[in-house]
């Protein structure tokens, strides 16, 4: 009897409901993921294509023309006798940001880690700057690097006669880079703060108990345990270092000459100084490329730098 009446079911009606429990956690699952995937894109997919599209106009906003140009922008870019100084800056900012901030970044670390009286008051010393804010912190920078500023007037007193920091092309350089190490160094303080405080202290004993100084307790065990937030850290710095614009807007302008012309600042300059937004535009391009490519290397290299990577 009941051969017979699956007979007579219509032929293709199929006798499982259509909302089955896989399709509605998939149904779930993909409501949960909706916001952000069209916050990514609206705000970076449209955005990065339409940056594109620019680079291959020439928009003068002042004289409301947007002309297609093609490539163009992209031969300027490539004849551009400025570039090259600008890149080197950028590349010497970055290295000496990376440089600095995560190795005073994991001395302040290793020592914010010991257990001592009072300890907790110098962790949100060492942090409080990340919280101020930048514009503030730069202003005050400012003031304190000029030529007759706090700094030089604290090296008069043990009769050193300081230079002036921010108009000369080599200690420009070096006072931007030290104003934004002590800006964000706490952020990377308290990461390496938290990998340190995860490392078993049962590894340290057993290397004292065998004998190993110090040092190589630090080399052997701190630093492949703590490998992926030096990852980590290493990525946020060395992206945020070439983004960086308004330490170098307020305290040198670009100057003396290039010399601290970084590639988002020379952005700046020709898009919104010189009206230049085709250009610009392709400068962002050149940008966004230089930021993959070194994420990309970064990501590359986990194997020999994180000590769980196969």
């Amino acid at each position: 009897m009941a051969v017979a009446q699956e007979d007579a079911r219509p032929e293709g009606r199929s006798s499982s409901p259509f909302w089955t429990i896989t399709r509605r956690d998939s149904l779930a699952g993909f409501l949960f993921i909706a916001p952000q995937m069209i916050g990514i894109f609206v705000f970076v997919l449209i955005p990065l294509g339409l940056v594109f599209w620019y680079s291959l106009h020439e928009w003068n906003v002042l004289a409301n023309t947007f002309a297609f140009t093609g490539a163009q922008n992209y031969r300027m870019l490539l004849e551009d006798e400025s570039l090259l100084d600008v890149l080197g800056a950028t590349a010497i900012f970055s290295v000496g940001l990376v440089i600095f901030n995560l190795s005073l970044a994991l001395l302040l670390a290793v020592l914010l880690n010991q257990r001592l009286a009072g300890i907790g008051v110098f962790r949100t010393l060492f942090f409080s700057p990340v919280v101020v804010s930048l514009v503030a912190w730069t202003i005050v920078w400012g003031f304190l690097l000029q030529k007759n500023g706090g700094i030089n007037g604290m090296l008069l007193t043990f009769g050193i006669e300081g230079p002036n920091w921010l108009r000369e092309e080599t200690t420009a350089m070096i006072s931007v880079v030290v104003v934004q190490v002590f800006k964000n160094v706490g952020l990377n303080m308290i990461l390496f703060l938290a990998a340190l405080q995860g490392v078993p202290k049962e590894l340290y004993e057993a290397a004292r108990i065998d004998g190993a100084p110090a040092y190589k307790q630090f080399r052997r065990i701190t630093l492949p345990l703590i490998s992926p937030t030096i990852m980590l850290t290493s990525i946020i710095t060395i992206v945020g270092s070439l983004q960086v614009f308004a330490q170098i807007a307020v305290l040198t302008q670009g100057g003396p000459g290039l010399s601290t012309t970084v590639l988002v600042y020379y952005l700046y300059q020709q898009a919104f100084q010189f009206h230049y937004f085709g250009y610009g535009s392709t400068l962002s391009i050149l940008l966004f490329a230089i930021v993959a490519i070194l994420t990309f290397a970064q990501w590359q290299m986990r194997k020999r730098i994180v000590f769980y990577e196969s």
